[in-house]
């Protein structure tokens, strides 16, 4: 497992902390936004950690970072918006490292999953990733039908109820974790198996 080195770049509200690792010869580029900045949520939060062990299992590049006013990142919170600024300048660094040709996988946990949908036409990524999509709580739109959700039976700070009835206008099918909460307790290596899984077909040649 590469060790990633943690800096900080300059972001659109002053100093953005990131964590970049990349092999050799990464087959894809793997951007990770994490939870509410409000709510604890920063880049060593569990989930992402989990995520961006499954994108370097698989030889991909893995961009985490802080948003701004979280960890050594400057700013204040900006309800998503500035947040989805502070999202592409980590994307921007970390193609300025590996090229501009490598696919992308774009993934978040929870308020990290608003930000990525924000992000989404921008950055075109193959395969977006939402873990606990904070539904409701934030105006996410509708994503591509080969999007891979997944969801907690319990979650208390989403409820599934409220994913399903976003997902199902749109035919999107939710991978549901039974007798699992918001922060996947328990079942981290689970969650690591069924992103890769999912995610197995990024980067390679047909």
């Amino acid at each position: 497992m590469l060790n990633p080195s943690t800096q900080l770049i300059d972001g659109p509200a002053g100093s953005l902390e990131i964590a970049f690792a990349s092999p050799i010869s990464p087959r894809a580029l793997a951007l990770i936004c994490h939870p509410h900045p409000q709510h604890g949520g920063t880049m060593d939060n569990k989930v992402v950690q989990t995520l961006a062990k499954a994108f370097q299992e698989l030889n991909c590049a893995v961009m985490r970072f802080n948003f701004r006013g979280v960890g050594k990142s400057e700013g204040e919170f900006d309800s998503g918006i500035g947040e989805t600024e502070d999202a592409a300048a980590a994307l921007t660094h970390a193609r300025a490292q590996i090229g501009s040709e490598l696919p992308l996988i774009a993934a978040g946990f929870s308020f990290g999953c608003f930000v990525q949908t924000r992000l989404y036409e921008r950055a075109a990524p193959q395969q977006l990733v939402l873990i606990g999509p904070a539904v409701k709580r934030f105006q996410i739109p509708e994503v591509a039908r080969e999007t891979l959700v997944v969801h907690g039976e319990e979650d208390d700070v989403v409820p599934l109820a409220d994913v399903m009835d976003w997902a199902r206008p749109q035919g999107l099918p939710v991978t549901v974790f039974p007798g699992t909460g918001h922060f996947f307790h328990g079942r981290l290596a689970e969650l690591k198996l069924c992103v890769k899984r999912a995610c197995a077909h990024v980067g390679v040649s047909p």
